[in-house]
């Protein structure tokens, strides 16, 4: 079923937020990618507001900002074989009631020249559960090119924040400094709620998990 961006819909006691993809070679095509926020209400009908959000107009990044919160609130970090690749620090810090940064500090003790990542979403309703996003990539071919649209999200919320920037090999300290999220550069509107980004990182015979827990909520009267 194909609907048009701009769309008005009614359901009552719930938002959720509708996205459509328009997907060529793997790619997102940004110019015809279209969300379609919806209002449920129990208003009368002649009360009812409706909003929608098109990727073609252009987003006050301030006041959005303003009206999210979009933080840590559970960061572990695991290597199964610490001959291989060993986390020397992996902490958050709270900064104030909606800022945490992440900092990390590892070391890789050998030359990895292949890496795969397995990345998934879950969002918490009575524990976490699998939510759209399961993908397997390979991260050197991804530093070259970019090439999974929706890791590219994932990368550049911590790119500016990384030694990390570089395709393959990696090898020595790999550090993650000061980072946190900001609303504004995660380009996709989620519904409020509370998700984990489950990585899975596997060089050949060796694995390690980075697990990020973290909280989205939209105020949309602060955002009108």
């Amino acid at each position: 079923m194909t609907l048009p961006c701009g769309t008005n819909f009614h359901i009552k006691d719930e938002l959720l937020t509708i996205l459509f993809f328009n997907l060529e070679q793997d790619a997102v095509r940004t110019d015809a990618l279209c969300f379609c926020r919806i209002i449920y209400s129990t208003e009368p009908r002649r009360q009812r507001k409706y909003f929608n959000y098109n990727s073609s107009s252009k987003i006050n990044k301030s006041s959005f900002q303003d009206a999210v919160v979009f933080k840590f609130t559970n960061f572990v970090c695991e290597s199964y074989n610490k001959s291989f690749f060993v986390f020397n620090t992996c902490r958050l810090k709270a900064i104030n009631r909606n800022k945490v940064v992440f900092n990390m500090n590892a070391t890789i003790l050998h030359p990895a020249n292949a890496i795969t990542i397995h990345y998934r979403i879950f969002k918490k309703a009575n524990g976490f559960k699998p939510w759209i996003i399961d993908r397997t990539i390979d991260i050197c071919r991804f530093m070259r090119t970019g090439y999974d649209p929706y890791f590219k999200i994932v990368a550049g919320l911590y790119r500016e924040f990384t030694n990390m920037n570089h395709t393959c090999p990696y090898v020595g300290h790999q550090i993650i400094k000061g980072f946190y999220l900001k609303p504004e550069l995660l380009r996709l509107p989620f519904p409020s709620g509370d998700y984990l980004l489950s990585l899975r990182w596997i060089f050949g015979k060796n694995s390690i998990d980075t697990n990020a827990s973290f909280s989205f909520v939209e105020d949309l009267l602060k955002s009108k």
